[in-house]
């Protein structure tokens, strides 16, 4: 699968050639439930057809459907899905997206992506991590409010010592036996063949170290998102103190996460993120209030959107679920309203996204009911 976070660093999800087909749909993650989900897809890449042929001949469409199609088939593919799926195909690209939280059924052909639904999942503030440490490995999870899932570290972080130390682990010259599991809190009995207890705390310290130089580097740094550590109280104090991570928050978890289920991990974790999360967004809400009323915000479609291509815009806030089909001129901010159907149409507010970004502001998808206004739209202005 390829990585939303990646592919938005690296500007992926920007530049596309016409005609740019974006398909979004709610997925299952277990059987029965999911026997749906690929004939649902099948009818979506229909609707992505009949757009595609109101401007273009049916011989020049298929290769832009092949790979839709392919997937399609795809058994494996359908039986390992999670609560949303997206993907976005052009000339010369295609891009498939699990997502961990359900999106609404969609299928545009536009002359950009459709990314609204992925800056949602971007851009929220209930995203984070959990590192789960013990002297010996690390799991890494990531999730939001709604939902956890364990996932592989990026290729360049070691899950063990072993891996991160290699033959400078002063351990390697020593047998070790853990007694009940290093992952239920019991600690290892060292048999000394010249080693000792010092030199365990040294290992622990590097081990701990190059944890964190490779999380920050490889999954912090990337995806921005808040990073809870899950570990035994006496692992807390020395990673904190080595730790020059700075998405890692000062709450965490005194317990390592295989003594929960997901799901009660999963709880853990979102009470310690849920008052930040409501603490952020009721500050840009507060923001936006105080900037219109100096007159250096608004939320008026059209004013916002003359804003955005004049580079103005230094904050915008966007309703998650509001969609106004339309199209924009990019270069006077004047905006066309139309039919999702028409294949040059896509969403406005996903458009003054977009532009936004391009323009170097930051974007915020907001649920509805912590929106400041009633339009779909809240701007920032720099000046």
């Amino acid at each position: 699968m390829n990585s939303i976070n990646q592919d938005y660093t690296a500007g992926v999800l920007e530049a596309c050639e016409p005609p740019c087909l974006s398909l979004y749909q709610p997925t299952h993650r277990h059987h029965p439930e999911n026997q749906q989900d690929p004939i649902r897809f099948r009818n979506l890449v229909k609707a992505l057809k009949e757009s595609l042929l109101r401007k273009y001949l049916a011989y020049d469409i298929q290769p832009f459907l092949d790979p839709f199609l392919a997937l399609a088939e795809d058994r494996d593919f359908w039986n390992h899905t999670l609560d949303g799926l997206a993907v976005l195909g052009a000339r010369g690209r295609f891009r498939v997206y699990k997502l961990q939280r359900p999106v609404a059924e969609l299928a545009i052909v536009a002359d950009s992506f459709h990314t609204k639904p992925l800056m949602y999942i971007l851009q929220s503030a209930d995203r984070y991590q959990v590192l789960g440490l013990n002297r010996k490995e690390i799991r890494l999870f990531e999730g939001n409010r709604y939902t956890l899932d364990e996932i592989e570290p990026a290729q360049g972080v070691p899950k063990t010592i072993t891996e991160a130390l290699g033959e400078e682990l002063y351990e390697s010259h020593q047998t070790v036996a853990s007694y009940g599991g290093v992952w239920q809190g019991h600690s290892p009995m060292y048999h000394g063949h010249g080693g000792k207890a010092s030199k365990v705390d040294i290992d622990t310290e590097r081990f701990f170290r190059s944890i964190d130089r490779a999380i920050m580097e490889h999954h912090s740094r990337p995806s921005a998102l808040p990073l809870i550590l899950a570990t035994l109280p006496e692992h807390h104090q020395l990673f904190r103190q080595v730790s020059h991570n700075p998405y890692l928050i000062d709450e965490g978890l005194d317990i390592q996460p295989d003594a929960l289920s997901i799901d009660e991990l999963r709880q853990r974790t979102w009470q310690v993120l849920e008052p930040r999360y409501l603490a952020r967004l009721a500050a840009l809400g507060e923001e936006f209030r105080s900037a219109r009323s100096k007159g250096a915000g608004h939320d008026e479609l059209g004013h916002v959107a003359k804003a955005v291509v004049g580079g103005r815009v230094s904050k915008l806030l966007i309703e998650a679920d509001r969609e106004i089909p339309g199209k924009i001129n990019a270069a006077t901010g004047d905006i066309k309203f139309d039919d999702l159907a028409d294949p040059e149409v896509d969403d406005v507010l996903d458009d003054l996204g977009t532009l936004t970004l391009k323009m170097g502001g930051q974007v915020f998808i907001v649920p509805s009911e912590r929106m400041p206004t009633e339009t779909g739209i809240a701007a920032i202005y720099r000046y």
